[in-house]
């Protein structure tokens, strides 16, 4: 297949997804999937239907042939498949965690081989079903496996900064890219309108806060009070409460607090706590007041490493839009490094 024909492949994926969150698909794999965004709920409660679908209309949304275009206009592709073996270690924190790299390493003409989390082992082989009924020659070049890696040709290895260790040191001998835990913020004004707030509870509690894209900490003017915050985000309170496992670790939280005696702001289904931490708990968002946003641009800079992205509209530059976090576009590369340019290198 020439890099042309793997492209369209994708172009006709997003239209695919598209029809069948519709319900007007004709492909078997289509009605599999819509299956499976039920049971995939049943297998982990984290995986509500609302979240599966907001994932899958993300992807389609970015496999439009304009998004695609503009996405892959820094990059020369082959025109024939490498015979190059990526492996692929998919986390199991959001639905269909793993399709990026899987949609990269296919892109670029190489095989993919994929190890699912146990958390999210339905959803992207589902999806390569549907790319295959587009597209049989494409079955050559997908498999996923659990069994120990035999043989490749590079890695890519998401998890958390335990196992990161040890993919460092298990992966050493292949060209790799190893990712770690990332969280996301917000820089506040305070002056902030109530649908802004409202749309910052979309980057609070899509996915109950699992992803690296999930803002978990809030850097607020000295002085800030949270009443609006806790109005808008109202709007979210009947679906996160609904989520058995979302409040579990609310409870927990706040039960450990109250025992430590820490103050704390609450509204029964969110926590706000101020803390120096970036990454706060599912049910929990820590806060931190600042004098001058300066200080807050040298905090961001020095915590780079912890940080997928900032949400806010006061901030000069690489920040992103109230309720966008959850909906990056196809060159917002995890961790910030460029995945297909590596891919194009090995």
């Amino acid at each position: 297949m020439t890099g042309k024909a793997r492209i369209d492949v994708f172009e006709k994926l997003g239209r695919e997804l598209r029809m069948i969150l519709d319900k007007k698909s004709s492909l078997k794999s289509g009605e599999k999937l819509l299956l499976l965004i039920e049971k995939a709920g049943v297998r982990n409660a984290w995986f509500t239907v609302s979240n599966v679908e907001h994932r899958l209309r993300g992807i389609a949304e970015n496999l439009t042939p304009d998004k695609i275009a503009e996405w892959l206009r820094p990059y020369s592709l082959a025109d024939v498949f490498s015979g190059k073996t990526v492996y692929v270690i998919a986390a199991g924190n959001i639905p269909a965690a793993g399709f990026d790299d899987f949609m990269h390493t296919l892109v670029c003409g190489h095989d993919f081989l994929g190890k699912l989390s146990a958390d999210d082992d339905l959803l992207l082989p589902a999806i390569a079903e549907i790319l295959i009924e587009i597209e049989p020659q494409l079955s050559a070049h997908i498999r996923f496996s659990n069994e120990k890696l035999q043989h490749a040709d590079a890695v890519i290895a998401t998890g958390s900064n335990n196992s990161s260790r040890y993919f460092e040191y298990y992966f050493s001998k292949y060209p790799h890219v190893i990712r770690r835990n990332r969280n996301s913020v917000a820089v506040l004004s305070g002056k902030e309108s109530k649908e802004q707030l409202r749309m910052l509870g979309e980057d609070i509690f899509t996915y109950y806060g699992l992803g690296c894209r999930n803002v978990t900490k809030l850097f607020v003017p000295e002085g800030h009070k949270f009443d609006a915050l806790f109005e808008s985000v109202f709007h979210y309170a009947d679906e996160v409460m609904a989520n058995r496992k979302y409040m579990n670790n609310y409870e927990y939280n706040r039960t450990v607090y109250m025992l430590n005696s820490e103050p704390l702001l609450d509204n029964n289904f969110l926590i706000l706590k101020q803390d120096i931490a970036i990454a706060s708990p599912p049910g929990v968002l820590f806060y931190e007041y600042y004098a001058d946003l300066e200080d807050v641009k040298k905090r961001l800079s020095a915590d780079r490493d912890l940080i997928q992205c900032v949400v806010s509209d006061i901030m000069d530059e690489n920040t992103v839009s109230f309720g966008e976090a959850q909906n990056p576009s196809m060159s917002d590369y995890a961790d910030r490094f460029d995945t297909m340019e590596f891919l194009l290198k090995i």
